[in-house]
């Protein structure tokens, strides 16, 4: 077992948010924050805002179940070289200007349309900008990961949750205001052009060292077996054999067998910790709407001092993980985003208040805000640094596809059942995360709690 690292002072390890790498992560966290909302509750607000039924705006959700199934398509975005960019630019970078182009397409696409007219245009660039978005992060992740040693990952990994929620304020708060003063094709336009941000940022940045693929194929005992085993075959069969053994096929085999029978409850875990808030995101923005709520009020509320409150919950996670370890703030933080769900039924119960929409707001953002905090510990801990592209974009995708995918049938309860109802049924949905944390929290093996530091 390796020894742990040496502890920093304060000032060193202050110092290492000024390193490039890590700057770098604050603005393509931005760039990775930017297009969600976009898609997903701004969306939502236009489209209400617009006329559309809240039943067809829950279908919407759908959309973003793009995110949900990106481990698809993760290898080939790992593996396979793009003419020209690829060539010019390096693998990351390359997928991410062509990721981030297709973000910015979509959204001028977006901008040119009344959505009462042309819900199917929408639907269709709303997807062209999710599937640009989630190829954009499977690119980020691997960047992030091979451009700095284990030392700085975690700096690293906190910049880039920083400029996410930036990319979140702007594509919320930001796109709010602009369309309250001017429009929802005006606020859609400045988000294209928001897009630049990520792209200049790929273009100074240098692409990251990596080993090739073939050397990066030889190292691995099944595809050398294969190799071995399909001798005499034609050339180009036994390439694309080793290609899908290499990066399809061990990043899966590499999880079950370090986890074993535990595997399959921790890709339980995994699918069921969000389900409970992403279930309920769909039908915020039309609640707040349908109850009266300004534009400018929503942006500033929800938004503003939302994501304040998000960071300040992130913050506090990663203080109390340091203090106690990921298993016991693991729980609470299953908890917290679960049960403050009740305090949206509460809020669709009590009407146009402006006190109880600001506390549903704090709950509910410094609780996801923690269980973010701690969630992304813990699945960076599952994954192994051999295959940490595919199998991080194996977990992110779990993470949210069973709460995306329950999320588009929330018009459905809200029309037959309301608001209220609806909130306590998603609160529901959150009780099995709970039970299943608990569990993991006990599991030494999982969730090592720290050692203390002796004098």
């Amino acid at each position: 077992m390796s020894n742990p690292p040496a502890q920093r002072s304060w000032r060193a390890a202050l110092a290492v948010y000024l390193r490039a790498p890590v700057l770098t992560m604050l603005f393509l966290g931005f760039s990775a924050g930017l297009p969600f909302l976009l898609v997903f509750s701004t969306l939502s607000a236009w489209l209400r805002s617009a006329g559309v039924e809240v039943a067809a705006i829950g279908f919407f959700a759908w959309i973003g179940m793009l995110y949900s199934i990106k481990f698809f398509w993760a290898p080939v975005v790992d593996r396979l070289a793009l003419p020209v960019l690829t060539r010019t630019f390096g693998q990351r970078r390359g997928w991410m200007l062509l990721a981030q182009a297709m973000i910015a397409g979509g959204l001028v696409g977006l901008a040119g349309l009344e959505p009462q007219q042309n819900l199917p245009w929408v639907a269709t660039f709303a997807l062209l900008v999710a599937f640009g978005s989630a190829t954009q992060d499977i690119a980020i992740d691997a960047f992030r990961i091979e451009s700095a040693p284990d030392d700085i990952q975690a700096a690293m990994a906190s910049t880039y949750i920083i400029g996410y929620r930036g990319g979140l304020l702007a594509a919320g708060a930001g796109a709010l205001y602009v369309a309250s003063w001017l429009s929802w094709q005006a606020a859609y336009l400045t988000m294209a052009m928001l897009v630049g941000i990520g792209v200049i940022t790929v273009l100074l940045r240098p692409e990251p060292e990596r080993l090739s693929l073939t050397i990066q194929l030889i190292h691995e005992p099944r595809v050398r077996a294969f190799l071995r085993a399909s001798r005499g075959k034609p050339r180009l069969l036994r390439r694309m054999g080793a290609w899908l053994i290499g990066a399809v096929i061990c990043p899966f085999t590499d999880f079950v067998s370090r986890h074993r029978l535990k595997a399959l409850w921790l890709l339980l875990f995994v699918a069921v910790f969000r389900i409970s808030d992403l279930a309920m995101a769909s039908m915020a923005n039309p609640l707040y709407i349908d109850l009266g709520f300004s534009l400018s009020t929503i942006a500033s509320v929800t938004n503003i001092f939302g994501i304040a409150m998000s960071i300040g919950g992130g913050i506090l996670g990663g203080l109390l993980v340091a203090r106690y370890g990921i298993g016991p703030i693991l729980v609470v933080g299953a908890s917290a985003a679960t049960l403050t769900n009740l305090l949206f039924a509460a809020l669709a119960l009590a009407g146009q208040s402006l006190p109880m929409l600001a506390l549903a707001i704090i709950g509910d953002n410094l609780a996801n805000g923690l269980a973010s905090a701690v969630f992304i510990a813990f699945i960076s801990s599952l994954t192994s640094r051999a295959y940490t592209a595919t199998q991080y974009a194996l977990f992110s995708s779990l993470m949210t596809l069973p709460g995306k995918f329950l999320s588009g049938f929330g018009g459905l309860v809200v029309a037959t059942q309301g608001y209220a109802t609806f909130f306590v049924i998603a609160t529901a949905l959150g009780l099995p995360a709970i039970f299943l944390a608990i569990w993991i929290s006990r599991d030494r093996e999982l969730v090592p709690r720290p050692t203390p530091r002796t004098a």
